[in-house]
């Protein structure tokens, strides 16, 4: 054994002759590769600074004049979109220049909308004139006809023809401010009706052009039809050492800005491809020491008008300059950033993420209007984050009080089936439920408040969930009553079956409540409902801001008056329900009812045959319907 291992050692040192170790491998790449990679960034620093410039300044001049362009057509479009909605309401019959009432209400609407309108004018085609304008306090102001209020002369009729899209006028200058106006055609069966003008004042876009200034070495503008300039940044500085005020709109030669009036004999630059590409023509003007030249970039908007407009932004060449000598400086601290910056985005991507799945996962049950799986989210250090989840938590709390006030299943309803059409008043065959509690009155005289509170809370919740598993509507509670219809906003030919359905789950569920009632102690509800099939108006009723979707007509206070009559039946039972004759005879085949007679009710002439409803009745779930005026009663 002791002369095979000195041979052993001897061969693996034979072995690994002429190998380098790990070590040295490692050192001698990672320290190339770090030379190499040095030595190739510096080359690429210096060789790209020129492109890098030029790359920057094409980001740089596509995303200032593409934010400019964004903030006039997002004030622009907008007072389109709204005239082109009065078109269709006009076109659709649901307004005319005839009805100055309705007319004014929707112009009226389409103003509190779209605040940045001032003036809206109907014109036919007579040429009589008649609208709103808004004046400086937001108060809207009608005028109807001939003469026009001079205060409301803010636009200019275009010519259009019948089947002409919005058309932007030419640009008006009232009092010291300019106004853009768009005009559409409006048509009532195929014919030529009249106009709609719209006029906006341009004063939004100035205020974007002074937030869009970068300093003292950059200048915003707007110029219209090539001379006219509607805003500027720096109209300060070109008013000092003027005897004259400038008030915009004024032209390039009065305002006498150098750089602007020599902007159109200047030629575009051939070394921005980007920008060009997107549409943005970069220049520089003037051939003097680098600090007095500058940069202009523009664009051109079309469409607002028979006359293009050109925003734009020019800065000091000396500006550009300036990034040269700073990315020469900052190459091996900007990789030092990149890479610091990676490693805190993800810091932050990991962290932002989190709250980010948080309200996802609440969001779901907001849009199901499942609030009570909704918790409050944690506040956050980052302020963005924390302001989102601050609006999230306060949306909740008041779609939670929305929710208190308007009942789940008729918001689901209205979202499901569009809010505009199903919550538009018409006429419709429904049939109602209305209940009260006998003796209520006198009963909560022996009550506080909140024992009062408590059971009426417990007694509608029992009613509410009875009417809503059977597809019904809850309308409103009136003291200790409810009212409840079927057949809206779902059209359902059985309506009169869900609602009487509701009826005997309402009867069943409160002789439960009775007998825990009597169990604990307490005092035992009474109930009495009255069930009706008729004709009446249901949707939103109200005012412009105070709508409520209800039901209106004589079918509902019919439907009252049978709950009232049944104080007249002597019963032991927890709840009497009567129902009329036009209800049954929707109900094929139903037993376990009683003919009560026929009876007057209070405000009807004639008298209307009433049947008791007993808590045993029942009807097949199919069968055909009843001729006319025979009963659904076996």
């Amino acid at each position: 054994m002791k002369n095979k291992r000195p041979q052993s050692v001897s061969g693996f040192r034979r072995g690994n002759a002429g190998r380098l170790s790990l070590a040295a491998i490692v050192a001698s790449a990672f320290g190339g590769l770090v030379a190499v990679s040095m030595l190739l960034v510096l080359f690429l620093a210096v060789m790209a600074n020129r492109e890098n410039t030029f790359s920057l300044l094409n980001d740089k001049t596509v995303l200032i004049v593409r934010s400019l362009k964004d903030r006039v057509e997002n004030h622009l479009e907008p007072v389109e979109y709204s005239v082109s909605a009065l078109k269709r309401l006009f076109e659709d019959g649901d307004i005319s220049g005839a009805d100055f009432a309705r007319m004014r209400l929707a112009l009226s609407g389409a103003i509190l909308s779209n605040p940045s309108i001032d003036v809206i004018v109907f014109t036919d085609t007579e040429e009589n004139e008649s609208g709103i304008y808004q004046d400086e306090n937001g108060k809207l102001w009608p005028f109807q006809r001939n003469p026009v209020p001079e205060i409301a002369r803010r636009y200019v009729l275009p010519t259009v023809e019948p089947g002409s899209p919005p058309t932007w006028g030419p640009l008006l200058d009232v009092q010291g401010r300019v106004y853009a106006n768009v005009t559409v055609p409006l048509l009532r069966d195929g014919k030529l009706a009249g106009y709609l003008t719209a006029a906006v004042s341009t004063d939004e876009i100035g205020k974007a052009v002074r937030e869009l200034d970068e300093g003292s070495d950059a200048t915003v503008f707007i110029v219209t039809g090539g001379e006219t300039v509607i805003s500027h940044s720096d109209i300060i500085d070109l008013q000092a050492g003027r005897d004259d005020e400038i008030v915009l709109p004024v032209t390039i030669s009065e305002l006498a800005d150098p750089v602007l009036s020599r902007l159109a004999s200047t030629p575009v630059m051939k070394d921005f491809k980007a920008a060009e590409k997107a549409g943005v023509e970069v220049r520089r003007i003037g051939d003097g020491p680098e600090q007095s030249n500058y940069i202009t970039m523009t664009a051109t908007i079309t469409g607002y008008g028979p006359q293009p407009w050109l925003v734009g932004e020019y800065v000091k060449s000396a500006s550009v300059s300036r990034e040269v000598h700073r990315l020469r400086g900052s190459a091996v601290i900007g990789l030092g950033a990149v890479f610091l910056a990676f490693l805190v985005a993800v810091w932050l991507a990991r962290r932002s993420a989190r709250p980010l799945r948080e309200i996802a996962a609440r969001a779901q049950y907001v849009g199901k209007l499942e609030f009570e799986h909704v918790n409050a989210l944690p506040r956050s250090r980052i302020r963005e984050l924390d302001q989102v989840s601050m609006a999230f938590n306060a949306m909740v709390s008041g779609l939670r009080a929305m929710n208190t006030y308007v009942p789940r299943s008729l918001f689901n309803k209205l979202m499901r089936l569009g809010f505009e059409g199903a919550s538009k008043a018409r006429e419709a065959e429904l049939t109602f439920v209305f209940t009260d509690i006998s003796g209520f009155t006198s009963l909560s005289e022996k009550m506080t408040a909140t024992e009062t509170a408590d059971v009426l809370n417990s007694h509608f919740g029992l009613l509410v969930e009875a009417a809503e598993e059977e597809g019904g509507t809850v309308d409103k509670f009136i003291g200790d009553g409810m009212l409840a219809f079927w057949g809206a906003p779902d059209a359902r030919p059985d309506h009169a079956q869900a609602a009487l359905r509701a009826c005997l789950k309402m009867a069943n569920a409160q002789h439960k409540a009775n007998q825990e009632a009597m169990r604990r102690g307490k005092p035992a509800l009474r109930l009495r409902i009255g069930v009706h099939t008729g004709s009446a108006v249901v949707g939103n009723v109200g005012a412009l801001d105070r709508w409520n979707y209800t039901v209106v007509g004589d079918a509902v206070n019919t439907c009252e008056r049978l709950q009232s009559l049944g104080r007249t039946v002597v019963t032991g039972d927890d709840t009497i329900i009567l129902a009329s004759a036009d209800t049954l005879a929707r109900i094929p085949g139903i037993t376990g009812v009683e003919p009560v007679g026929e009876q007057h009710l209070r405000g009807r002439e004639a008298n209307i045959e009433v049947w008791r409803v007993h808590s045993d009745a029942s009807w097949p779930a199919e069968g055909r319907i009843f001729a006319p005026g025979q009963r659904g009663v076996a």
